[in-house]
């Protein structure tokens, strides 16, 4: 089977809520990342075959297929194809997937896997929380009521229980948030995230213009006691806001090709898709499915946990990595090395591709692995995520 590479990426910088990033139409700001991938790649743009755009709330801004409609905001031409992915948050690492098994099938040379989310324009919930307020029902039918009598899925429900589950204390989860500032802070100082990043132009309130590029979420003047001090979300429990991920808005992007496209843009791989995992899990506690999914994929890949140089796991809360470090054994100093979620955004193209693992716990418990490394014969660098 043909192999899968990654010979571009891209992304915004994050926006806060209602921040920086809240004058851009999501369809627009994905189209600016879709106009770097192309650029940077060096591919003409009817070369590109496909784009698969993950998007979890498609209403609104981000409705009627925004993956397409970031396409017509583009350079791209009218003949590029686009399709919307929702794994919920896992939506764009499952767009990298189905370009991965684009390519690796030959039915494709060249794709384009991306995400978008606007959490200003369009908020969390609105695409189910809008229909039910107006008469038009929820997702929770009849027999998912039976099978779970009077559950309301919850990602915060989900990740507090992580949390009694694994023995992990609020003082576990707040040093835990402290060190992820702390690393998207050197990162960001140390200009890592420069090459990924596509400057973008803003209009502030007073009519004035200013260029974005850096991670809004960032704060410069975090300190741990400021952490501890933050008020618990739930009385009796664990998290709070500091240790929870940051609403954010932003896009990102990868060029996926297989050897023939390789030899097509004349272009040398950044990296190389070396597995690919999908699994489902509890729904109600959610969270852990990454925890599984790495189990998975080490199996299936015949690798160990030391095998593998970096890792990203999505720090939907801080006892989502901090769980699966004390059931993997892995190296704290290999998670998450410039930062996660909790610092920054979930956009983030994962210091710029190379050399990690990611793990992405989506929603309602499954979750989706892959790893990545340079070329055949080096040591995978990987990442696993969550779907419901």
């Amino acid at each position: 089977m043909a192999e899968a590479y990654i010979v571009a990426a891209a992304r915004t910088a994050g926006g806060r809520k209602g921040g920086r990033l809240a004058g851009w139409h999501p369809a627009d700001l994905a189209g600016s990342v879709l106009n770097a991938l192309i650029e940077r790649s060096g591919a003409a743009p009817d070369q590109i075959e496909d784009v698969i755009m993950g998007c979890v709330m498609q209403a609104g801004e981000q409705s009627n297929n925004v993956a397409r409609n970031a396409i017509m905001a583009s350079k791209l031409p009218e003949s590029v194809p686009g399709t919307s992915i929702d794994r919920q948050c896992g939506s764009s690492q499952q767009a990298l997937h189905f370009a991965a098994q684009a390519v690796m099938s030959g039915s494709m040379d060249c794709v384009i896997a991306a995400g978008v989310e606007s959490m200003t324009r369009v908020p969390m919930g609105l695409a189910s929380q809008l229909p039910a307020k107006n008469g038009f029902g929820t997702y929770k039918s009849p027999n998912i009521e039976k099978r779970y009598p009077n559950i309301v899925f919850s990602q915060f429900t989900g990740a507090e229980m992580m949390a009694e589950k694994y023995g992990l204390s609020r003082n576990d989860l707040d040093e835990y948030s402290y060190n992820s500032h702390q690393r998207a802070i050197a990162a960001t100082q140390a200009g890592k995230f420069k090459d990924e990043i596509i400057p973008l132009q803003i209009t502030r309130a007073d009519g004035s213009t200013d260029t974005h590029h850096v991670d809004e979420g960032s704060r410069f003047d975090v300190s741990l006691d400021g952490i501890k001090g933050v008020k618990l979300i739930a009385e009796n429990g664990k998290l709070t806001a500091a240790s929870s991920s940051q609403i954010c808005d932003g896009a990102s992007g990868v060029v996926v090709v297989n050897e023939k496209g390789l030899k097509s843009l004349g272009v040398k791989p950044m990296a190389r898709i070396h597995h690919m995992t999908m699994m489902g899990g509890d729904p109600v506690i959610m969270l852990d499915a990454p925890l599984h999914a790495t189990e998975r994929a080490l199996k299936k890949s015949g690798m160990s946990i030391d095998d593998i140089d970096l890792f990203e796991v999505n720090e939907a809360f801080a006892s989502v990595p901090t769980a699966w470090l004390k059931t993997t054994g892995a190296d704290p100093a290999r998670l998450n090395v410039n930062g996660g979620a909790i610092a920054q955004q979930a956009v983030r193209t994962a210091d710029h591709v190379r050399r990690r693992r990611h793990g992405q716990c989506n929603d309602r418990g499954a979750a989706v692995s892959f790893t990545l490394g340079p070329h055949p014969g080096e040591r995978a660098k990987a990442i696993p995520s969550r779907d419901r």
